[in-house]
């Protein structure tokens, strides 16, 4: 079972959430993957999405890069939920740490959550779980990773706030990703004017 661990109402009146848990469990019109160009789907977060997805995710996956090429930091593709409860997956792609020409890791970080906000928008969704994009094999460091995904959640509604998404969910599995993320939580929305 997710447990919520904080939670903060933006400007835009969306919900942000702070959860920890299994993002395949979550009921959230759509859930992101933490993905890679190709849309393989191996291990982490990826992994774990196809198989409580089952076959239909990783057979819209290929279709899609069949389709359309190969996926981009910005442009994120979607496939349906398959078995999940989710309704739709998003599959950004977050950059391998120390693998970015020219260095630009957080850009693209940021790219690849704000580009899930603008796909869920397109798909007229009002609710999206998030995870910790990059933190795991593709090695981005956990702390200034939560800083940039919750900065740029922040951002996005700051500049959308006629957002149809009424609720984000920031889905986190292991404890040391979920301390960097209450740490950076703590900075951006709990301090004192």
């Amino acid at each position: 079972m997710n447990v919520l661990l904080t939670e903060t109402i933006l400007p835009s009146r969306a919900s942000l959430q702070l959860v920890q848990g299994d993002i395949t469990a979550e009921t959230t019109d759509a859930i992101v993957n933490a993905a890679n160009e190709y849309l393989q789907h191996g291990a982490g977060v990826a992994g774990a999405i196809v198989r409580r997805g089952g076959p239909a995710v990783k057979a819209e996956s290929e279709a899609w890069v069949r389709e359309h090429g190969l996926v981009s930091h910005a442009e994120p593709a979607w496939t349906s939920g398959g078995n999940l409860p989710a309704k739709y997956v998003i599959h950004a792609v977050g950059p391998i740490w120390g693998d970015t020409p020219g260095g630009d890791e957080d850009a693209r970080l940021a790219e690849a959550v704000t580009g899930s906000l603008r796909l869920a928008e397109k798909l007229r969704l009002t609710s999206i779980a998030l995870p910790a994009i990059s933190t795991g094999i593709f090695g981005f460091p956990k702390e200034r990773a939560a800083g940039i995904i919750l900065s740029a959640v922040r951002e996005y509604f700051g500049n959308n706030p006629d957002s149809g998404i009424k609720l984000v969910r920031l889905v986190l599995y292991d404890q040391a990703t979920i301390a960097y993320f209450l740490k950076t939580w703590n900075d951006l929305f709990s301090a004192k004017p």
